[in-house]
């Protein structure tokens, strides 16, 4: 078991490789539109998922899988040149969902913006639904009848008092 530390060092250097390798020994116009965005390797050294994005619509998105299934050999080589392990690691290419869901995300946010806005237009509208000051001043004891104030206890102990 490799320290997780180097793991991650090997990564990104696989990461960059495989980058720069798509740029200059693939010479199939498929991968033009793909970009590299995350390397992860095992802790084991012995497996890479590469992600990818893909510029373009869905005919794009295939063409640059088959592209990377078909150039996968001349990508392997070129890590075993440029990394310092006793195996090359094998490779395997994942089409990175994070544009996608960063999408949704941002729909999302669009529609929580509009329904905050129509809250904000109601409430501007919007009365109280008592009086616009519930407590009128100060209060008087005038304004109190003893009666008013008698507990429905108070009669009970009046009578225990008197006995």
């Amino acid at each position: 078991m490799a320290d997780p530390a180097r793991a991650a060092k090997l990564a990104q250097r696989i990461k960059v490789v495989v980058a720069e390798a798509l740029g200059r020994r693939v010479k199939d116009p498929r991968v033009e539109g793909i970009t590299v965005t995350d390397a992860r390797v095992t802790n084991d050294l012995q497996h890479a998922t590469i992600y990818y994005t893909v510029f373009g619509d869905e005919v794009a998105h295939s063409d640059a899988a088959k592209a990377l299934e078909k150039a996968k050999g001349v990508l392997r080589q070129e890590v075993g040149r440029n990394i310092t392990v006793r195996l090359t690691p094998t490779l395997e290419f994942v089409a990175d969902q994070i544009p996608v869901n960063a999408s949704n995300l941002e729909e999302l946010l669009r529609e929580a913006k509009r329904r905050d806005a129509e809250v904000a237009a109601l409430a501007a509208n919007a009365k109280h639904a008592g009086e616009a000051d519930p407590y009128k001043g100060d209060i008087d004891e005038d304004d109190f009848d003893e009666e008013d104030t008698d507990l429905a206890g108070d009669d009970e102990l009046d009578e225990d008092a008197n006995r």
